[in-house]
């Protein structure tokens, strides 16, 4: 039988001190993940920011907020109950999205850390998670709001935060109308999950 708490530890060590890619030259902290690692939900975004590079912590900068507010918000869904990890785990520079050989080098931990969460959902934000983890080259666009299978676990395309900041619209079409959308139907597959 596995030691949970002493895998899950030895994961987190094991990530402080990687050197697989070079994002290890720039990073300030590693951002593993926050929440209970008996989450039946995993959401998983891009990669950490300036203002997660600093504090160690997923989803803090303005992506963060705006996530927080739609999840609670336009979902009812508290974000403490949930696991928020990224496809890597140190800040690309100046932000831009992660290599290819970066979100190789991470890949082990991100699986890693859904073995031990074993979760019921796992929603991705982006491209970046997305695409990898479908193997596919289908952007998020067509993806969003589908669920798709990822080892026998829901999986749930959504758009990023950061991409609804940068196409503020909320009319009927727009992406954060859609996105709003999307929760909704996530909190419905929540609520399965509690009866």
């Amino acid at each position: 039988m596995i030691d949970i708490k002493s895998a899950w530890e030895e994961l987190h060590r094991r990530i402080e001190s990687c050197t697989k890619c070079e994002l290890c030259n720039t990073r300030h902290c590693t951002v593993p993940g926050e929440g209970p690692i008996d989450s039946r939900v995993v959401i998983i975004g891009e990669g950490p920011g300036q203002e997660e590079d600093e504090s160690g912590k997923p989803f803090v900068g303005k992506a963060g907020r705006l996530l927080t507010d739609i999840l609670e918000k336009g979902g009812g869904i508290d974000r403490r109950s949930l696991y928020i990890t990224n496809m890597v785990k140190c800040r690309p520079p100046a932000n831009r999205n992660p290599k290819p050989e970066e979100i190789s080098a991470c890949r082990d931990f991100l699986e890693a850390q859904l073995l031990l969460i074993h979760p019921d959902i796992v929603v991705t934000m982006g491209n970046v998670p997305t695409q990898p983890l479908l193997n596919t080259k289908q952007g998020i666009t067509s993806l969003r709001g589908q669920w798709q299978d990822w080892r026998g676990i829901k999986l749930f395309p959504m758009f990023h935060p950061s991409y609804l900041l940068r196409n503020e619209s909320k009319a009927v079409g727009s992406p954060r109308y859609l996105m709003w959308q999307d929760v909704k139907e996530l909190k419905a597959e929540i609520d399965k999950l509690k009866n």
